[in-house]
């Protein structure tokens, strides 16, 4: 394995304004030889199910084993079963063990390099052999991992990779996790001198408008038997691809050392990297020997400054920003854990369009696409390491492993992720079980001392929540940490700060239902510098979080009983087939401003029967105005408004007038008889009627209609296409209450990677060709093979005239 030692102990004092420019992972340079530096290894691997110890030898048979592409989940392919033992919290989908083998060549021309194989991630404790020879064990299923191959490799002729991952330890999450090598693996051919894994880090000692002073450090290794004379270039570059500065120094490595190398570049009229503004640079270092590149990385950073103060909050660029924040899990809903480039930076487009400038990986750290997507769409990321320390949750969870692998995880973390722009925070827990005791301050130290070594710039919080105690008592923890994360307990900040006036506070998270109050915390304390809610995406597994229920149904909390049918979380202002709830219109209102006027009806309740909301939820509302069998009933129509006043028109006769300031919370609640028709909500300024929003009533369900997110994706084996499928009345009105079954059939260089509908009850399994509409809507991944062509998706259903939708696969991706 990769040596994590590789770090120079760089010690900064701890200052106020943290100025830096960070980079994005290496993005695939290229070695001596034109060979790729890094190679993409997801295809072409054979799975089985299930424990064969003979598996890890080269002349294993494995002709009857499965052939497949990662990355791969084998948990989100099974069926949900309540005796599943992943229970509630794993939303009750099968585990247990797996194999995966490969065969490849190693050329001649591998002969004089160094071989590494690198995992991006492996759900859990992975054990690699390389013609049958044990590389290791690692056990926590979110780190990065690399081994060497060099030593094992058969040059010229075949090599077996073989992992076997087992994930049988029940219960180990709290939420799901999937199963198997869920993220990229890659091959890594370097020279023997080369910069090392994870091996430089980018900062700015000083940002402005006009200037910026790059400071580049890159450790370069000598694994050669002599001492090396080497120049390290580095060639800056904008968007452009034009120069944005240069910098060589020559050095001479001793054999088998390695040493840092510090260059200073100074860029002028930086464009800075934000949330709005996601402006990207380009870092080449090379590595050369009498003119001959050696070794040839390429890498993207962003300029940016911050800053964080009681008196300011959180300033970017120097100036202050309110963090409008989500927590997300990561998993992929209907793919699992699976993590496609092309999913992971959907998420980060959901979430933007939500509204969101910042997310908590919570309670993990994410994959290298995930953080890729942050930098580029410009999302700000809270990145967060561990669910427990040494006391653990549940009975096979990472705290069995946090003695012997918690610094070389949080090495691994760091390291991976620290020159990410999006990065601005680091999170060293959440609700650590400990945290009444002395112990947890000890822990909390050791973690953030850690941290520092690696990365003195930016600041480092974790999730407490409230032990039942004396809040106060939680003081000297929560004094280790450079920001205070507060979980559902930001009502208490104000008093707080009257305590301890020098405390930064940060919601690390809160209740949906809590957000006009949390925003206006956020608002009213500098010292508050923003909220994340729990949850901005649903989830599956923590099962019945955020679920509300009828009268007669079980009541309680998730975490009191097992709810199956239900397998996931409700409570993110997205749903799993990416529609966005009312609760996210309304939470983008308060923090934005590009969004003025929303209107939803709440769901009324069958009578006699009562709807019952739990901690997490809020009450079902819906963009619908078909309520068939509530004629003449009351209904309540929430509408949420930037405008002083809003009217209602139902049937184009008016309803009603209300004000929508701050004081009414920017929202309004009709109560009116349900009539079918026309509803008609319009935002009122200085007395005229200035933007209107209209919920129609929809006949039965008559047609089929879809829409691709992209409609030509790439013939690379892993590309993919959110196809949304709605169903109308015969005029096209949606109609939200439809639940037929549909049936979908692909044609042409297409697989079906998914199916959803965003009912967290609905046990039908997410891979396969059928599926029911739920609330009149269903979600298709395609997801493209390695051949190019017209993909055709037709999607039927008895008594529904159906649609079909043409995606193209193309070699290369148009302009």
């Amino acid at each position: 394995m990769y040596s994590l030692n590789s770090v120079r102990k760089n010690y900064f004092s701890k200052q106020v304004v943290i100025l830096f420019v960070l980079f994005i992972s290496a993005v695939s340079g290229y070695a001596q030889n034109g060979m790729e530096r890094k190679q993409l290894f997801d295809f072409n691997w054979k799975f089985f199910l299930g424990d064969t110890s003979e598996a890890k030898e080269s002349n294993f048979n494995d002709e009857s084993w499965r052939k497949l592409d990662l990355p791969h989940d084998w948990s989100i392919e099974g069926q949900t079963h309540p005796k599943n033992p992943t229970g509630g919290g794993g939303g009750y989908f099968p585990a247990g063990i797996g194999w995966y083998r490969k065969t490849f060549q190693a050329p001649d021309a591998w002969k004089a390099n160094k071989i590494a194989l690198y995992f991006e991630g492996v759900y859990m404790n992975s054990e690699v052999f390389i013609n049958g020879k044990s590389l290791g064990v690692y056990p926590y299923g979110y780190s990065s991992f690399s081994y060497d191959l060099t030593p094992y490799l058969n040059f010229g002729k075949e090599n077996v990779i073989a992992v076997r991952v087992d994930n049988s330890q029940y219960m180990n999450s709290r939420w799901y996790s999937g199963s198997g090598i869920y993220r990229h693996v890659w091959m890594m051919v370097t020279n023997p001198v080369h910069v090392a894994h994870w091996g430089t880090a980018i900062t700015t000692p000083a940002v402005s408008a006009k200037k910026a002073t790059v400071l580049v450090k890159t450790v370069v290794k000598n694994e050669t038997s002599s001492a090396q004379r080497i120049v390290v270039r580095t060639l800056l570059s904008n968007k452009s691809s034009k120069s944005a500065g240069k910098d060589q120094v020559q050095i001479e490595l001793p054999a088998n050392s390695e040493k840092e190398i510090t260059q200073t570049i100074r860029v002028s009229n930086p464009l800075l990297w934000t949330p709005e503004t996601p402006y990207l640079y380009k870092a080449q270092v090379q590595v050369l020997k009498d003119k001959k590149v050696l070794d040839d990385t390429k890498t993207a950073f962003g300029i940016r400054s911050i800053k964080f103060t009681a008196e300011n909050g959180f300033q970017l660029n120097g100036k202050t920003v309110k963090l409008n924040g989500g927590c997300v899990h990561h998993d992929n809903g209907c793919l699992g854990s699976a993590a496609f480039d092309r999913a992971e930076e959907r998420k980060v487009e959901l979430l933007k369009a939500a509204g969101f400038n910042a997310v908590r990986t919570s309670h993990n750290p994410p994959s290298e696409a995930f953080l890729d997507a942050c930098d580029k769409l410009g999302l700000l990321v809270m990145d967060e390491s561990f669910d427990c320390w040494k006391i653990g949750k549940n009975k096979n969870d990472y705290s069995k492993y946090f003695n012997q692998w918690w610094q070389r995880d949080i090495e691994a973390l760091i390291l991976r992720d620290r020159n990410h722009p999006s990065i601005f925070m680091w999170s060293i827990g959440n609700e650590i079980p400990e945290r009444g005791d002395h112990s947890a301050i000890e822990t909390a130290k050791m973690l953030t001392n850690a941290i520092k070594k690696i990365d003195a710039d930016r600041p480092i919080t974790s999730a407490i929540c409230d032990n039942g105690k004396d809040w106060s008592k939680l003081d000297t923890l929560m004094a280790v940490h450079d920001v205070v994360g507060y979980n559902y307990h930001l009502w208490s900040a104000p008093s707080d700060h009257q305590r301890v006036d020098s405390r930064i506070i940060v919601q690390t998270e809160s209740y949906p239902r809590d957000a006009f109050a949390n925003w206006k915390l956020v608002q009213e304390n500098k010292y508050v510098i923003g909220d994340f809610v729990w949850t901005a995406m649903d989830y599956l597994g923590e099962s019945g979080i955020g679920r509300w229920y009828y009268s007669g149904d079980v009541p309680g909390e998730h975490w009191e009983r097992d709810f199956f049918p239900w397998h996931g979380a409700y409570c993110g202002d997205i749903d799993l087939i990416g529609w966005r709830k009312p609760i996210s219109h309304y939470r983008s209102m308060l923090y934005n401003e590009n969004e003025k006027l929303y209107m939803a009806v709440r769901e009324p309740a069958p009578e006699p029967l009562e709807i019952k909301t739990t901690l997490w939820s809020v009450w079902p509302t819906w963009e619908s105005w078909s309520w068939s069998g509530f004629e003449g009933k009351t209904v309540q129509v929430e509408v949420y408004s930037k405008y002083p006043k809003v009217r209602l028109y139902l049937n184009n006769k008016i309803i009603g007038e209300q004000p929508t300031t701050r004081d009414q919370q920017y929202k309004a609640t009709f109560s009116i008889p349900y009539f079918p028709g026309s509803l008609k909500a319009v935002g009122i300024e200085n007395d005229q009627e200035m933007e209107s929003t209209v919920l129609q009533t929809a006949g039965d369900a008559a047609k089929i209609k879809l829409k691709a997110d992209r409609k030509e994706i790439l013939a690379n084996g892993q590309d993919l296409s959110y196809v949304t499928v709605e169903l109308t009345d015969k005029d096209g009105v949606f109609q939200p209450n439809a639940t037929n079954h549909l049936n979908f059939k692909i044609e042409g260089p297409g697989i079906i990677a998914g199916l959803d509908n965003a009912d967290l009850k609905d046990c039908e399994q997410y891979v396969g060709n059928t599926r029911k509409a739920w609330h009149g809507r269903a979600l298709v991944v395609i997801k493209s093979t390695h051949s190019a062509g017209d993909i055709q998706l037709t999607i039927t259903s008895p008594g529904l005239s159906s649609d079909r939708l043409t995606i193209k696969s193309s070699s290369e991706k148009s302009n």
